[in-house]
């Protein structure tokens, strides 16, 4: 891509961005994939990537090709103090001249061949579409990569906006508690030391609030920049309600999960290739003990005009053509073509070790999913029957409180108690969902909210 071609694609993509915030967009997580997909600086550099690795690809395969190319030489040489004839050898032909100024020129085409270089020209075309495919393979897997981290984002940005509306209740109840402790200040039935204390407890609900607000800006600030979206421009997700059965969907098996992951992830299929691209290269190191057979001609021409003859004649005359045959046959390179082969076989080697090891590594995601969407499972079932206890009890504390038959403290820790359990409920649910939704992208379908 040129340069003036980057400048427009960066052009179109502020445009885009431009309009998306004008229009006042709402972005559900698919909007959020697709843009994403299309936009993000990283996939644009690996298709770039892939684009080059194209053209290597086209100019190996022009080395089976013979190559072809003219050369021209034009001289002029001055003799001032000349006295006698001099000789001239141009082309075998002899001529002489007593003029003190010359010219010559001279003129060939030339073409080369190589017919056989142990297979290490067409090896080398095998080898590089194996890492066109790997370039291919690396960015399905900087995209992947890319889903995971928006689909994480996005579902922190939905659970911290459902515990911002739990701890604005929280502040309204907090406010109405505040509004009849100072009524019963004035009855004489509370201290100001009680009403200091929901006073602070006002203040801790209203910082909540900010400290979740604040979550959602910072996760929102992320997504955009994976986005590619100015941070200066508005973004907004779309708010969708999932309902509490979407956390008891069943949990999918690892072992189902690690298999399906294996026959399809992008980073398994690029680090197989890469064993094979690795067994291509110990082949073309050991082409280096193979002789080389190439073919050359030429025909070539020129003048001098110190001759006798016209220039026409000259070069009727001196016209020639060649054709040969050239055999190399390596005998002893110090140590090169051996050294070669070795650093072949351990590269070989490395990437069979990169491949268990990225085996090893997909399956410790896939078990820390499970065990996170299992876990998360089991505590949010918990938490539904928590959440129930702690505001019943929370509601049967509020009305004694403004009756006056609960103090200070048991208010302030029935709503701890609430507030909590609202708390772990929520985490577990969209733990729970996230992770379940990431063990179904392993197996290939795509994340949904």
């Amino acid at each position: 891509m040129s340069y003036k071609h980057y400048l427009l694609a960066c052009g179109l993509l502020w445009g885009t961005c431009h309009l998306s915030a004008q229009d006042g967009q709402v972005w559900s997580l698919q909007d959020c994939l697709d843009y994403a997909i299309e936009h993000n600086i990283q996939l644009q550099r690996s298709k770039l990537t892939e684009e080059q690795n194209e053209l290597e690809l086209s100019q190996r395969k022009g080395k089976l090709f013979p190559s072809l190319s003219f050369s021209t030489s034009q001289n002029v040489s001055y003799r001032p103090l000349q006295e006698t004839a001099s000789n001239i050898v141009t082309d075998g032909i002899a001529t002489s001249s007593n003029n003190k100024v010359a010219e010559n020129g001279s003129y060939g085409l030339n073409a080369s061949w190589t017919v056989w270089n142990g297979g290490s020209n067409q090896k080398s075309i095998k080898e590089q579409k194996i890492q066109n495919q790997i370039a291919s393979l690396n960015t399905q897997q900087t995209a992947n990569s890319i889903q995971e981290e928006i689909a994480q984002l996005y579902v922190q940005i939905l659970y911290s906006i459902e515990a911002k509306a739990v701890n604005e209740e929280l502040y309204k109840t907090a406010v109405s508690q505040l509004e009849r402790g100072k009524e019963m200040l004035n009855e004489g039935l509370m201290s100001s030391a009680d009403v200091a204390q929901l006073e602070t407890q006002v203040s801790s609900s209203r910082y909540d609030i900010v400290s979740t607000q604040s979550q959602i800006t910072n996760y929102t600030r992320q997504l955009k920049e994976l986005l590619e979206i100015n941070s200066t421009q508005s973004f907004e997700i779309s708010s969708i309600s999932i309902d509490d059965e979407t956390a008891l969907a069943p949990v999918p098996d690892e072992n189902d999960v690690y298999e399906k992951a294996l026959a399809t992830r992008p980073e398994i299929q690029a680090s197989k290739l890469n064993i094979e691209a690795a067994a291509l290269n110990v082949d073309i190191a050991k082409a280096g003990y193979h002789p080389t057979i190439s073919l050359n001609a030429g025909i070539g021409d020129s003048h001098y005009s110190g001759s006798n003859s016209s220039i026409g004649e000259q070069m009727k005359q001196n016209l020639n053509a060649s054709i040969g045959l050239s055999i190399s046959v390596p005998i002893f390179d110090n140590r090169m073509n051996r050294t070669n082969v070795k650093k072949a076989k351990l590269s070989k080697l490395d990437s069979e070790l990169s491949l268990r090891d990225e085996e090893k590594q997909l399956f410790s995601t896939i078990e820390t999913y499970w065990v996170n969407a299992i876990s998360n499972q089991q505590n949010f079932i918990a938490a539904q029957d928590k959440v129930k206890s702690a505001t019943l009890s929370y509601e049967l504390l509020d009305e004694q409180f403004k009756n006056g038959l609960k103090n200070i403290v048991e208010l302030l820790t029935g709503r701890d108690q609430l507030l909590t359990a609202q708390q772990d409920k929520l985490q577990s649910k969209y733990n729970t969902i996230l992770n379940i939704q990431l063990l179904k992208f392993y197996q290939g379908e795509p994340i949904n909210l």
